[in-house]
């Protein structure tokens, strides 16, 4: 039975990082090859952006046995929280996720912007005012709704509704930061037709007295 545990606090915050990635390996290692049930403890998915991948590599190179237990992306939960589906019938069938931790190039961009769909970007709120103004220069509409997530699924959560092309006048005047998630797409709009009819569906409950 596990009665006590040492906490190692790895810990990255945008700009900050503690303990380097390769740190960070090589504490895993180190402990497990001393006898030591070692727990990677990871929010969202491991495998999503969260370099897990990395760090199962560095214990395979080493002859420790791993378990991977798989997450919820924010990605996909966070939007959730905020009431934005991913995907919605007859608005889109697609969603793609986007790490926004480093530019991305034109190519790319234009890329994005033909695909259509849903597009989820994380790390990159630092970013959002140049990805909203690449992606109209890459030909998506203006109009494109767009929602900035801060602090997605916390108490402090909070969700503000732009588009591309006010999208950096929406940002500065609520002063959204990280971290954040940012969705683009038709489905920002489904946000505020699902409120409605929660709360229709809220005023008709019978109630009790």
């Amino acid at each position: 039975m596990l009665t006590s545990a040492e906490l190692v606090d790895v810990g990255k915050k945008p700009g900050h990082h503690k303990v380097s990635q390769s740190d960070i390996e090589k504490l895993m290692v180190e402990s497990a090859l001393a006898g030591n049930n070692v727990v990677r403890l990871k929010g969202g998915d491991p495998y999503v952006f969260g370099r897990g991948g990395e760090e199962v590599a560095a214990c395979v190179a080493a002859g420790v046995k791993v378990h991977v237990i798989s997450g919820v992306t924010s990605a996909i939960s966070v939007p959730a929280a905020a009431g934005i589906p991913v995907t919605h019938r007859e608005v889109s069938h697609m969603f793609t996720v986007v790490s926004g931790h480093a530019p991305l190039t034109e190519k790319e961009h234009h890329h994005l912007a033909g695909l259509g769909g849903t597009i989820v970007v994380l790390m990159g709120i630092a970013r959002a005012v140049d990805i909203a103004r690449s992606m109209i220069a890459s030909g998506r509409d203006p109009d494109t709704p767009a929602a900035a997530i801060e602090r997605g699924t916390c108490s402090g959560q909070r969700v503000v509704s732009a588009t591309l092309a006010t999208l950096a006048d929406a940002l500065a005047r609520e002063r959204i930061v990280a971290p954040a998630v940012l969705v683009i797409g038709e489905t920002v709009r489904v946000r505020d037709r699902l409120r409605t009819l929660h709360s229709l569906a809220l005023d008709r409950t019978p109630q009790m007295v």
